[in-house]
C-alpha cells in the first residue's frame, strides 16, 4: 500500500520542520512537500498531486480561507486539513473553513510546555485524521444512497420520545448545521448534542448553528434545565450529562476521564439519557472518527430507546454511525439531507395517537415518493 503522501502549507519555519519530522515518521505518511503560503501551495498541488493538505489558517500572502475556497474551486475531493490556534479568532477561522469545504482540523500544540508533549498531541489529534479522511478518499465516488423507507419503530411501551440527542465528530460541524435548521420551532422535545471540539469552539459553533436555526441552541451549562425546543452543545473539555430532578431533566458537566479519547464524548452523554429517560430516547449518530458513541447506543436500545444514524455516502468520515451499524445498533440509516425529517417524523409519531400516526404515516410517505 503506497503512503498518504502530504503537502505541508504553513508560514512558520519551525512549525513546517516540526511536521515534517512527525509525519515522517510514520511509515504510512510521506511528506510530498512544503509551502509558506497559499499562492505557493496551489502551484505545487499540480506539480505533487498530494493526496492530502494540512492548511494554516493565518498566513501571509494568501491565508487559509482565500486558498480554501481556490483550492475547492480546482480540487473539490481533495482533503484538506486545517492547522489553526485555540484562540477566538483562530476557532472562527476555522468554523469558517469548515464551512468553505475543510475536511477537518487540528489545533497547533502551541502552550503544551515542551517540544515531546507537542509532538504527541500531534500524533494523537492530526495523524488519525490524515489516516480516516484518506481512507474515506479512497472509497471516492461515493455510491449513491438507494432510497430508505421508513424503519419500524421498535418500541414495545410505546412510550413517547422526551429527548433527543445527537453525537457527531469529523464532518460534524456542517452536519449539525443541514440538519439543526430545518428542525420546527414547535419541535416538542429538548435536543442535546455532542461534537467533539475543544473550548471556544463548541461555543462559537452553537452562535452560529443558532442564527441559522428556528430553534435556540447554545452550549451547555450545569444546572440548565431543559426545555422543548431547545438544543444544547457539550462544551470543549467537558462531558455534558443530564439528571432527572424533580422539575424535569438538568445539564451536568463534568471532567472526568476522558472515554474514547473524547471529552466530551458522546457514550457519556447516552448513557446519561438511557439512564434518566429510558425508552423515551431517540439517539442520532452522524459522522465521525473512532467508536464514540457504540457503547451508550448499546445502552439506549437496552432500555427500549431508538437510534438511527448518517448514511456512509453522505458521511466525510463513516467511523462513529458505521460501528454503530456494525454492533447491530442502528434503527435505521438515512442520507444527511433525510435526517431532520426523519427525526421530526419519529418524535412526532411517538406523541401522537395510533390512528393519527397512521395518517401522519401516510401523509410521510406520500410526500417521500413525490
Amino acid at each position: 500500500m503506497n503512503p498518504i503522501r502530504i503537502l505541508i502549507v504553513d508560514d512558520s519555519v519551525v512549525v513546517r520542520k516540526l511536521l515534517c519530522g512527525i509525519l515522517a515518521a510514520d511509515p504510512q505518511l510521506e511528506v510530498a512537500g512544503t509551502a509558506s503560503d497559499g499562492r505557493i501551495a496551489l502551484a505545487k498541488i499540480s506539480q505533487l498531486h498530494p493526496d492530502l493538505v494540512t492548511l494554516d489558517v493565518e498566513m501571509p500572502v494568501m491565508n487559509g480561507l482565500e486558498t480554501l475556497v481556490e483550492l475547492r474551486k480546482l480540487y473539490p475531493k481533495l482533503p484538506v486539513v486545517m492547522f489553526s490556534t485555540l484562540t477566538e479568532r483562530g476557532a472562527a477561522a476555522t468554523l469558517d473553513a469548515l464551512s468553505a469545504g475543510a475536511s477537518d482540523y487540528a489545533t497547533k500544540p502551541i502552550q503544551t510546555g515542551s517540544q515531546a508533549a507537542a509532538v504527541s498531541a500531534i500524533q494523537a489529534d492530526l495523524i488519525p485524521k490524515i489516516k480516516a479522511l484518506c481512507a474515506g478518499a479512497a472509497r471516492q465516488p461515493k455510491p449513491v444512497s438507494p432510497p430508505h423507507s421508513p424503519v419500524p419503530v421498535r418500541r414495545t411501551s410505546h412510550a413517547r420520545i422526551e429527548i433527543l440527542a445527537i453525537g457527531t465528530s469529523t464532518g460534524g460541524p456542517n452536519a449539525l448545521a443541514a440538519v439543526l435548521p430545518c428542525i420546527p420551532k414547535t419541535f416538542p422535545v429538548p435536543i442535546v448534542i455532542v461534537q467533539h471540539m475543544p473550548p471556544l469552539f463548541t461555543r462559537l459553533l452553537a452562535e452560529r448553528l443558532a442564527a441559522h436555526s428556528e430553534i435556540g441552541v447554545q452550549e451547555g451549562s450545569t444546572g440548565t434545565m431543559l426545555s422543548p425546543g431547545l438544543a444544547w452543545i457539550a462544551p470543549g473539555n467537558f462531558h455534558m450529562t443530564v439528571k432527572r430532578t424533580a422539575a424535569g431533566g438538568r445539564l451536568e458537566l463534568n471532567q472526568d476521564a476522558p472515554e474514547n479519547s473524547c471529552r466530551p464524548s458522546v457514550d457519556v452523554l447516552f448513557r446519561s439519557v438511557a439512564e434518566v429517560y429510558n425508552s423515551a430516547v431517540l439517539a442520532v449518530v452522524m459522522t465521525g472518527m473512532g467508536a464514540d458513541g457504540v457503547l451508550g447506543a448499546r445502552r439506549i436500545r437496552e432500555r427500549g430507546g431508538e437510534v438511527i444514524i448518517q448514511d456512509e455516502a453522505s458521511s466525510v468520515v463513516w467511523g462513529m454511525p458505521g460501528l454503530v451499524q456494525a454492533a447491530g445498533q442502528a434503527d435505521g440509516v438515512y442520507p444527511l439531507d433525510q435526517l431532520a425529517q426523519e427525526i421530526t417524523r419519529r418524535v412526532l409519531q411517538s406523541r401522537t395517537p395510533p390512528l393519527a400516526a397512521a395518517q401522519v404515516e401516510s401523509v410521510s410517505v406520500a410526500q417521500r415518493a413525490k
